[in-house]
């Protein structure tokens, strides 16, 4: 075999649906006999997933580029200035494009194939010939995330690369426009979701679950103002895992719409405690705004929960059918309470649909879709 690959990713291996799937493809490339490396444009850390022992690990230090620094400094020094984020933000894309280029010059003749993470990292790839026509942009978001700058500019750049790998439908019709080597790949789940057994509903507790960054693309306010008005029976309550940047609005409108009572917030909590959320409950929701693949959706399925959730761009609705939930339409509320009701107050129809939920994710076993990377990992 002994194909080396190279996975680019900006971030650390932290508490997000990327970092995860990286953590699962990775691990299994590496079992399957592939050289797997993977370069994080950050300093040294600790990993919040586990990363295979056999995959090796490179870290370039972005943050500690001079453009990057500049960027914090304005940052910092202008943070009453309306969108002042936007312009570090800048400065920090040019620093990472500025280690990220020096690296890949002097490395990338070492490896067969480069797996972009980020579309930010995917342009910046898209721009050098030579480098592009290894490179394959694993796209984790909407095709209409970054703005006029990455959507409308450099991702044009995207007809020069080797492959684009989008993990929902929308994505692969929009990027086939632009590179006609675009596909579909739906996300790797791991050996202890892909082995999980159906929980019979007795098992479970009378528990609706979310997990989710508490920031503002995951809409939990709108979430917390559904629960506030639906009638829901006593023994039912609602339990939150997450943390981010709305944290402290989001524990003050559980306090503001008398909630305590019905709402949990368990705030970050590690893998194997969201798995163990993900067992007790029965009902899993989503209120994102935007998605790409929700992961969290696919887990909850393989733990035997009923789905309810918006309607979104994108991803849901590639997960989401009558077998295993409810899809409703972006903001509507009135549809997503009557959804949830129906559910809490007949057992019957929560329990059929729970195990047609499980029956479900059968689809999304890590054996099919692993075998999909693989084959356009033997292309050159």
């Amino acid at each position: 075999m002994n194909k080396k690959i190279l996975f680019i990713y900006y971030q650390n291996i932290k508490a997000n649906g990327i970092s995860k799937v990286l953590a699962n493809l990775t691990s299994e490339l590496a079992d399957s006999g592939y050289d797997v490396e993977i370069l994080f444009l950050m300093a040294p850390h600790k990993d919040f997933y586990h990363i295979n022992p056999k995959v090796k690990k490179h870290y370039i230090d972005s943050f500690a580029h001079s453009s990057s620094k500049g960027g914090k400094y304005i940052l910092e020094k202008f943070k009453f200035v309306p969108k002042v984020y936007n312009i570090y933000s800048y400065f920090y894309d040019l620093g990472s494009y500025k280690v990220l280029k020096k690296w890949i010059q002097e490395n990338h003749q070492n490896y067969e194939t480069i797996v972009s993470c980020w579309y930010k990292l995917s342009s910046m790839l898209s721009l050098d010939k030579e480098v592009s026509k290894k490179t394959i942009a694993w796209e984790h978001m909407s095709y209409k995330s970054g703005g006029l700058f990455w959507n409308k500019g450099l991702r044009r750049y995207y007809k020069n690369l080797r492959t684009i790998v989008s993990t929902n439908i929308p994505g692969e019709k929009h990027y086939k426009e632009l590179n006609k080597n675009s596909l579909t790949i739906y996300n790797l789940m791991d050996n202890e979701i892909d082995n999980q057994k159906y929980i019979e509903p007795d098992q479970k507790k009378n528990i609706i679950s979310v997990v989710a960054r508490l920031d503002p693309e995951k809409n939990i306010s709108e979430f917390i103002d559904i629960i506030s008005q639906i009638n829901m029976p006593e023994d039912w309550k609602v339990v939150i895992i997450g943390s981010g940047r709305e944290e402290k609005r989001i524990q003050q409108e559980v306090i503001d719409k008398n909630l305590t009572s019905k709402i949990e917030l368990l705030g970050s909590r590690s893998m194997e405690e969201v798995y163990q959320l993900l067992a007790s409950s029965k009902i899993n929701c989503l209120t994102s705004t935007v998605e790409a693949l929700p992961t969290i959706l696919i887990q909850a399925m393989f733990f035997s929960n009923a789905l309810v959730a918006y309607d979104c761009n994108y991803g849901p609705s590639d997960i989401i059918n009558k077998n295993n939930g409810f899809l409703i339409p972006l903001h509507d509320k009135n549809k997503f309470i009557q959804d949830l009701q129906t559910l809490t107050n007949n057992k019957e129809v929560l329990d059929a649909l729970m195990k047609s939920s499980y029956e479900e994710s059968r689809k999304w076993k890590k054996e099919k879709i692993a075998q999909e990377w693989k084959k356009i990992l033997q292309k050159n």
